[in-house]
């Protein structure tokens, strides 16, 4: 929790501010008591009415000033609190925007959400009171003290037995209270995993009839965040009649002993009532921090979680001296490795392959055999093991990122549609495209067709993930968005499975025609998406197993061959 108190740096000045304010405010409510003893001792008892009007109007002026510095504190926290929250969020947001995938797989979806949002929440809240009760809290209770010492010194024996006992009570509860906060975290997490796998899901759920299963699932997974959440807030719960009980007691044992002192001359009424007050204001300070206690258990389990996002160092990184590339669309492998992290096998083998601009690459294979990853490794969402993969002749790994990927087209295996409109998501690649270069991409991808059918054109709207949106139509809008680039190098994962053969024949004769200058990747499990092109290259279990033309592999490569004899007749393939 400290380590993130350096985002408060920015706000210097105003926590001086909020210190100054609370510590007036805890003067000005530490000298009421006193003059109240003036009041009662010089005033009441001896009947003396221009006493009492003069000293109380001093109370009155005091009790203003005090209210003022109260609302000037809490307006200036509250500030700080959510300026805070602001930052941190923004950090922790941009730090998971430099991950690679490796980072976001070990600690995962649903988790990064809980960390951004709850999880900051509750640090949010902490500074927001706790710039409050950690300040004012404290100054009460020491001057509390010294102010009831300074009544009675005999009488403050009271406060001697009853503030270790509070404190004694406090700590244990907090040993008991601290790993439940982190365990509760936790199990927020799963609830927030299983509500997004349903939410994500939910077309698949309702076409298997999984209802009740998910329900269920749901309901375990939230049925042990709340039995979690009782058994905290059981503690909590008693804790609050267990220190008002031990206040009401120290408030007993004050005028009992406090009112023999007074039988015997030994104090007066006035002082007696102000240490009183004195003795609930250190009680009330106490419970005050106690409350406190039951907060900073809860962000500081918060405050680890984003601690990790923030201290996770990102596996891919900028180099310190980022080179240039001189040429433009040309991409090699050499001897490439690959394993994801903690595999036991490479996932790709001794890949080696060149690929010029003007070309088009087809990567063809089995279920398993790599070939996604293998793309994933351009635009460097993962490193290799061994051997380079070069962009325009030089290593990705002495590239920056930012320049990498803007030579790029990439198209995912799984088309990723934003909320918005149909000409927002193909502006998306690139954000200053005008009108006449969405509508030319949206034509190249065979997009007008359904485009034109809507009433609203380009400025159709498109629900979140594109649920209104097709599988086709997604991926077409996909493919526009990446045309739109005017990139050097486009990566088409598996990108017209979705498409008739009609619709897949012509979008791969408009992307020859218009990407003739750049080099184009594609992967497929059609055949007939890969015949064309100038190269085809096979991969089996990682490896590169067959290279070359439709026509040749068919001659050179059993696998090609087999995969073609799953899809075509003899007569198709003569």
């Amino acid at each position: 929790m400290l380590r993130l108190l350096r985002y408060l740096q920015p706000y210097s000045w105003m926590l001086l501010g909020v210190v100054l304010c609370l510590f007036a405010q805890s003067l000005a409510e530490l000298a009421l008591p006193t003059l109240m003893a003036d009041v009662v001792n010089n005033g009441m008892l001896r009947g003396d009415t221009g006493y009492i009007t003069k000293y109380g109007s001093y109370m009155l002026a005091v009790a203003m000033a005090s209210g003022i510095f109260s609302i000037t504190a809490n307006y200036i926290s509250a500030m700080v609190g959510m300026g805070f929250g602001r930052d941190l969020r923004h950090k922790t947001f941009t730090r998971v925007e430099s991950y690679s995938l490796r980072e976001f797989e070990k600690i995962g979806a649903a988790s990064l959400i809980t960390r951004t949002t709850n999880d900051i929440t509750q640090i949010q809240m902490l500074i927001v009171m706790g710039l409050r009760f950690l300040v004012y809290s404290p100054i009460m209770c020491i001057g509390g003290v010294i102010m009831a010492y300074s009544k009675d010194h005999k009488l403050t024996l009271v406060l001697a037995v009853a503030l270790p006992l509070m404190l004694f009570l406090i700590g244990g509860v907090a040993s008991i209270i601290v790993p439940l906060f982190k365990t509760l975290q936790l199990k927020l997490d799963k609830v927030n995993l299983v509500l997004r796998e349903n939410l994500t899901g939910i077309r698949v759920i309702r076409a298997f009839n999984r209802l009740i299963h998910e329900s269920e699932r749901f309901r375990a997974a939230n049925l042990d965040l709340t039995e979690t959440a009782i058994k905290v807030n059981k503690i909590m719960a008693g804790m609050q009649p267990i220190m008002m009980l031990m206040l009401n007691f120290t408030s007993i044992a004050i005028i009992w002993f406090g009112g023999i002192r007074v039988s015997q001359n030994n104090m007066q009424l006035g002082d007696m009532m102000a240490f009183i007050q004195y003795a609930m204001t250190v009680m009330f300070s106490i419970i005050m921090v106690t409350i406190m206690f039951f907060m900073i258990p809860r962000a500081e389990a918060s405050a680890v979680r984003v601690n990790e996002v923030l201290d996770m160092p990102p596996d891919i990184n900028d180099p310190a001296d980022p080179k240039i590339p001189a040429q433009k669309g040309r991409v090699e492998f050499r001897e490439v490795v690959f394993a994801y992290p903690g595999a036991e096998e490479p996932v790709l083998c001794n890949i080696t392959f060149a690929i010029q601009p003007g070309e088009v690459t087809a990567i063809i294979g089995g279920t398993g055999s790599g070939k996604s990853t293998l793309i994933n490794l351009i635009p460097r969402f993962y490193d290799v093991v061994s051997g380079a993969v070069l962009v325009d002749g030089v290593d990705v790994r002495e590239m920056s990122q930012q320049v990498l990927r803007s030579k790029l087209g990439f198209v995912p295996q799984t088309p990723v549609i934003f909320s918005g409109t149909i000409a927002t998501n193909i502006r998306y690649g690139k954000n200053d495209a005008s009108d006449e270069e969405i509508r030319k991409a949206a034509e190249v991808a065979q997009a007008m067709e359904f485009i034109a059918s809507m009433p609203e054109g380009f400025n159709a709207p498109v629900a979140q993930g594109g649920t209104n949106l097709s599988g086709g139509q997604k991926q077409r809008l996909s493919v526009a968005r990446a045309l739109v680039r005017e990139a050097e190098i486009y990566i088409l994962d598996d990108s017209f499975s979705a498409l008739d053969f009609k619709t897949d024949a012509n979008l791969r004769a408009a992307l020859k025609k218009e990407l003739s200058h750049a080099s184009v990747i594609i992967v497929a499990q059609r055949v007939a998406t890969v015949m064309d092109a100038d190269r085809i290259m096979v991969l089996d279990q990682g490896r590169i197993v067959g290279m070359g033309t439709h026509r040749e592999l068919l001659n050179t490569c059993k696998v090609y061959r087999e995969i073609v004899l799953s899809q075509l007749s003899e007569e198709e393939i003569a």
